[in-house]
């Protein structure tokens, strides 16, 4: 067991663990820490606290300091930067005609190091404009291109539920989706209906998964062939999380199918939920 606190560089963004030293580190307070990118100022949102051995990344770093009024003072500075940094990409992008779309900046709180994030269809040389930030701003620079999502999480907006993005509201890490996911809640498999503004599928397909998979295992599936109190039936529709079930008697397969509660009939033999191929290979793109 280690002592240790986690930090958090942005609003919503993965959280990082460090030594606190000899310091007790209340949550909300700003402290100087060293990453992979640099001298960094993060804010804590764990407090002290023990944690396991295999869940700490090692070496583990040691927190500088708390942050100072200077320090915030640098801080404010750089935020004052950001804007003038940002058109400075733009116009330097459109100078070298290249085909990107500038997303956002970002330095390292000591000025070592300034990354610039883009969008693109394809690679990009950028080499030459590199030679520009790098002549303009004296410093290390850093040009990523990056995802959709994460385009989604860095500029924000409004979902179709007409809340705030999660990814840019409180999701610190993207957690893999899948159209497995959409078909076991039973969804329609429409690309409008399931992807998100970023036009892949849906984060909030994860958060109910693991009650739809603990569902499915109690529930007959379509097409499973069950036992019921007006006999042996072929299930035509399930409802999960009402548990009802629709089944076609075999004694009167031309008849309306019969509702039941999955609590009511015996499961004699399974089905399988299917995605065909064409759908999987069509709807690929949402995954990534």
């Amino acid at each position: 067991m280690t002592e240790v606190i986690g930090v958090r560089f942005k609003e919503v963004g993965k959280v990082y663990y460090f030594s606190p030293g000899k310091l007790k580190i209340p949550v909300g307070e700003r402290v100087i820490v060293e990453t992979a990118r640099g001298v960094e100022c993060g804010t804590v949102v764990i407090g002290n606290f023990m944690a396991e051995d295999e869940d700490i990344v090692h070496p583990l770093k040691e927190i500088f300091r708390i942050a100072t009024p200077q320090d915030m003072k640098m801080l404010e500075k750089n935020k004052a930067r950001k804007d003038e940094i940002m058109k400075v990409f733009t116009d330097k992008i459109a100078e070298h005609k290249l085909s990107m779309k500038p997303i956002d900046v970002e330095s390292t709180f000591d000025g070592g190091k300034i990354m610039f994030y883009f969008t693109a269809e394809s690679r990009v040389d950028f080499r030459d404009l590199v030679k520009d930030l790098a002549g303009i701003y004296r410093t290390r620079i850093e040009l990523r291109q990056i995802g959709v999502r994460d385009e989604a999480k860095m500029l924000g907006g409004l979902g179709i539920c007409g809340r705030q993005l999660c990814c840019s509201s409180f999701l610190g890490e993207f957690q893999p989706v899948s159209i497995k996911m959409a078909k076991e809640q039973s969804l329609s498999l429409n690309p409008t209906k399931i992807s998100g503004t970023c036009g892949r599928l849906m984060c909030c397909l994860k958060y109910e998964q693991d009650s739809y998979e603990e569902l499915l295992k109690i529930t007959p599936k379509i097409g499973a062939l069950v036992e019921t109190a007006e006999g042996r039936g072929i299930v035509t529709d399930a409802n999960l999380l009402t548990g009802t079930l629709k089944v076609s008697l075999d004694k009167n397969k031309d008849a309306p199918p019969v509702s039941f509660n999955r609590a009511d009939v015996k499961l004699l033999k399974d089905s399988r939920i299917k995605v065909n191929r064409d759908e999987i290979a069509a709807l690929k793109e949402l995954e990534d």
